[in-house]
C-alpha cells in the first residue's frame, strides 16, 4: 500500500469555492479530497454507488488536513489520492493537493473511513473489496 497506486484528479477552482479575495475557503479542500477518494475507487473498478448497493457504507471517522499555501479562483488543482491502509473495518486514504500548473504543494491530508452496514453498525470490509482497493 502507500503510494504504489496514486490517482490524480485535476479540475479548475470554481468561483463559489473562493472568497471575495479569490482565495479558496478551507472547507473546500475536504470536498476535493472526497472527490479524489471517489475517483480512486472508480479507478479500482468500484464506485461508491456500487459499494453502497452491496450494503456497505464508509463513514469518515478521522480527518487531518495541513494547509501549506492557498489555491485561488482561476487556478486548476490536482488532487493526488492513495490508499495508505486497509484494515478489517477501516480504510485510510492519503492526499496531496497541488497547483496543477506549477505543481506547488498546497495541502496534505488523510481520512480514515470506518465501514458500516445500512443500520450504521460497524462491520467488516469484505476481503474481496479490501483486495480490490489495495490492488
Amino acid at each position: 500500500m502507500g503510494r504504489d497506486r496514486v490517482v490524480e484528479t485535476t479540475f479548475p477552482v470554481r468561483y463559489a469555492e473562493s472568497d471575495q479575495m479569490g482565495i479558496v475557503h478551507h472547507a473546500n479542500y475536504v470536498i476535493w479530497m472526497e472527490e479524489g477518494r471517489s475517483q480512486y475507487m472508480r479507478a479500482q473498478g468500484m464506485g461508491y454507488e456500487q459499494v453502497e448497493r452491496e450494503g456497505l457504507l464508509f463513514a469518515v471517522a478521522e480527518l487531518n488536513v495541513r494547509y501549506i499555501a492557498p489555491a485561488r479562483y482561476g487556478d486548476s488543482v490536482t488532487v493526488r489520492t492513495w490508499l495508505e491502509e486497509a484494515r478489517s473495518r477501516a480504510i485510510t486514504f492519503g492526499y496531496e493537493v497541488f497547483h496543477a500548473g506549477s505543481r506547488a504543494l498546497l495541502v496534505t491530508g488523510q481520512t480514515k473511513l470506518v465501514a458500516t452496514d445500512q443500520a450504521g453498525n460497524v462491520t467488516r470490509i469484505p476481503d474481496a473489496l479490501r483486495a480490490r482497493l489495495a490492488a
